[in-house]
């Protein structure tokens, strides 16, 4: 059942079918041929994989963002970040380096973060005399922050799959992504001095004041959702609904940047996004739910024991198989069906489950700028009418300071696990 499960899923895409579709169906003609499941039941099991509190915060985060995106709260950044750091070598890509780890805290979507700073940053760097190549690839690696820096629907999606804290996760990706954002920073400082681009003009001090007087607003809206977890006012999902409030609120009455009529375009484009991950999320349960009847998990930990891997040859397996994966599925699809799998084997190699966590989605966001799914690659693509092959070599530069990182992030514990473990003994 387990050869089926797993050759029907392939072939389906390597067809060109969905993922959520191939998961589906390589389920359901798995049950229907190897199991006596009544397959009305199946309805129950998907509806029990989705009723999961902390999943409602996916679409009220997704709503969150394009209220964001809509209410000026991208543009603000931006003018913040580029009064502070736009004058040095790179300036205007370091600026969009940190607007994106900025909007990322409040989007929780890397797609989204691609499409709210480089709609006005790509040109703008074009403008001031960077090459396009440079200025598209930064930003396609550095939207890659928004499922990193909290809040994350990948880390919501892995805390629903593996039962574990969607708080503690939020935490323990924050020095992670503000390393993966320096070093990100850095690779564009070293090709701007490289290659001689002008430097934009250094701001004023009252430029920077009413650049921060501006964009306080834009500021506080991360300090108010992450803060509000860490202090017990509210869980991680309630956040995302205090997101969305805020989010009205700034951009009707502070900003007003954001019109009424506005709003169904809004909600009609965040159910869109809301429904495609909710499909792949469902059929990705029922996928779950077979590679568990079929003990596939636990017959991998025997496996693994019975060669001696210890965890460092272990994690190394683990980065080779999600970025393989990765280059196939989208992230949501990866961590419901990766994750059931390794979860119990890292547990019994004594690697921290948040820290496992955190390296999942480390993965998943150098498959986010890997071809040939690396959905923020079709977003630049499509926003700069670059050819695909060309958004992606722009990029490598970047990718390789991601990749640098996701290392560090592996075998250095300490960097994920450093904040959580002293909030929580605080608390």
């Amino acid at each position: 059942m387990g050869i089926a499960l797993f050759s029907l899923l392939f072939l389906f895409l390597f067809m060109g079918l969905p993922i959520a579709v191939s998961l589906g169906l390589s389920s359901l003609a798995s049950i229907y041929y190897f199991t006596t499941d009544p397959m009305p039941d199946l309805a129950g099991k998907i509806f029990s994989g989705l009723s999961h509190f902390t999943l409602m915060a996916i679409p009220l985060f997704i709503l969150a963002g394009n209220i964001f995106t809509a209410g000026g709260v991208a543009k603000r950044i931006i003018n913040l970040t580029n009064a502070w750091v736009g004058h040095i070598p790179g300036g205007l890509s370091i600026a969009s380096v940190a607007a994106c780890a900025l909007f990322a805290a409040i989007s929780g979507s890397s797609p989204a973060t691609v499409v709210a700073i480089g709609g006005i940053m790509i040109p703008a760097m074009v403008k001031h005399g960077y090459s396009k190549s440079y200025a598209v690839g930064s930003i396609s690696t550095a939207g890659s922050l928004g499922i990193l820096i909290p809040p994350s629907i990948p880390m919501i999606v892995y805390a629903v799959t593996v039962d574990q804290s969607a708080g503690k996760l939020f935490l323990a990706g924050i020095i992670p992504g503000i390393m993966l954002a320096f070093l990100l920073s850095l690779v564009s400082f070293i090709i701007a001095k490289k290659n001689h681009f002008s430097l934009a003009q250094k701001a004023s001090f009252k430029e920077r004041f009413i650049a921060l007087k501006d964009g306080f607003w834009s500021l506080l809206l991360p300090i108010v959702v992450i803060g509000g977890i860490y202090t017990g006012y509210f869980t991680p999902t309630e956040s995302a609904a205090v997101a969305v409030f805020i989010g009205l609120v700034v951009g009707l009455f502070i900003h007003r940047d954001l019109k009424i009529k506005d709003i169904p375009k809004i909600l009609i484009d965040s159910s869109k996004t809301t429904a495609m991950l909710f499909f792949i999320i469902a059929m990705a349960m029922l996928f779950a739910h077979i590679v568990t009847l079929e003990r596939i998990p636990h017959n991998i930990a025997e496996w693994i024991t019975a060669w001696n891997v210890g965890p460092i040859i272990f994690l190394l397996i683990v980065n080779l198989l999600l970025f393989i994966a990765g280059q196939f599925m989208e992230p949501t699809a990866i961590i419901t069906i990766l994750a059931p799998i390794l979860f119990p084997v890292a547990l019994t190699m004594g690697i921290d489950p948040i820290h496992f966590g955190i390296i999942m989605v480390v993965n998943m966001e150098v498959g986010m700028i890997t071809p040939p799914v690396g959905l923020n690659l079709y977003v630049a693509s499509g926003m700069t009418k670059m050819a695909l092959l060309d958004v992606t070599k722009s990029a490598f530069p970047w990718l390789i300071a991601v990749i640098i990182g996701l290392i560090l992030i592996t075998y250095i514990p300490a960097i994920s696990l450093w904040l959580p473990d002293l909030i929580y003994s605080l608390r």
